[in-house]
């Protein structure tokens, strides 16, 4: 397939923050794409390239990632996704189909509960529960205690597993950690090839809100049941448009019991397919599948 130009944008939200993104020129139909922690569009962009050329792409930069700005800290996901109705208004996108990665699932459910009209079709990717995501302390033997759910802010900074220790990272601009995060974690099969791999790393480095996007997904709930930190404000219900559920079978980062949530909340609105030997990032361990099954639905 002979790859379509990808160009490199930049607009002024109302708010105050600039957003950068990627626009792919397409023919009639309209695609979102939201990225997920610790990544921005730069990693969709094996996608972008391979994506049927029927499809105008955009890849936005949340607040506090990539080449977007960070002026006000952003505490839920409902800040991200207000950061998207602004930012869909100003460069005129309607009509468009949504896929959310991981954090930008949780992202793209919140916009499509609050802005009806504007997405039609909703693909979550190894995405954050409507539940939220839970973030656990850490114990003395420095693992995920799964009996201390975090509950504040403050908290979630102070966290020594995880928070100071990839922020620690971020910091001090070490590669190496981030590398090793990643290959336990995400790319356990696979890895991208070494140059390429070195551009994500350089785009995980430009994240600038940590602590802020760990507390937003442990609060975030639009389910109608309590997540262990309180009762979900139910807005699922508010989300009528088609929804395709995707997740790897060798995810370490979403658990199957997060995709469960997210089906059962739709009540039936919602279809699930399973990834085959993929785990948290299928853009890289099996990209064919992952575009058939995302040109499948989008063609319904």
């Amino acid at each position: 397939m002979e790859r379509t130009a990808v160009e490199l944008k930049k607009v002024e939200l109302r708010n105050g923050e600039s957003i950068a993104y990627r626009e792919r020129d397409g023919s009639v139909k309209n695609v979102l794409l939201i990225h997920g922690n610790m990544t921005s569009s730069k990693h969709w962009d094996v996608l972008i390239d391979q994506m049927d050329p029927e499809y105008k792409v955009y890849g936005m930069d949340l607040r506090g990632f990539g080449g977007s700005s960070y002026r006000k800290p952003i505490m839920s996901i409902k800040d991200f996704s207000d950061d998207v109705k602004l930012f869909v208004d100003e460069i005129g996108l309607k009509n468009f189909a949504l896929v959310g990665w991981s954090t930008g699932g949780a992202v793209g459910m919140q916009f499509a509960a609050d802005y009806p009209g504007y997405c039609e079709k909703l693909v979550l990717l190894a995405s954050a529960s409507t539940r939220g995501y839970p973030f656990f302390g850490t114990s003395p033997e420095g693992l995920p205690d799964l009996d201390n759910r975090l509950m504040t802010y403050e908290d979630v900074k102070a966290d020594t597993g995880k928070t100071i220790a990839v922020q620690t990272a971020y910091d001090e601009q070490n590669r190496g950690f981030l590398k090793a995060m990643w290959n336990m974690l995400i790319y356990t099969e696979r890895q991208p090839e070494a140059a390429h791999y070195e551009e994500y790393v350089d785009d995980m480095l430009t994240q600038r809100n940590l602590a802020e996007v760990y507390h937003s997904l442990n609060s975030f709930n639009i389910s109608g049941v309590d997540n262990g930190l309180g009762m979900g404000t139910d807005q699922v219900k508010d989300i009528q448009i088609p929804v395709l559920v995707l997740r790897g079978d060798r995810d370490l980062v979403v658990t199957s019991k997060m995709a469960d949530e997210i089906v059962e909340d739709f009540a039936g609105r919602a279809r699930f397919a399973e990834l085959k030997n993929c785990g948290h990032s299928p853009l890289v361990d099996d990209l064919d599948q992952l575009l058939r099954q995302i040109d499948g639905f989008l063609a319904e």
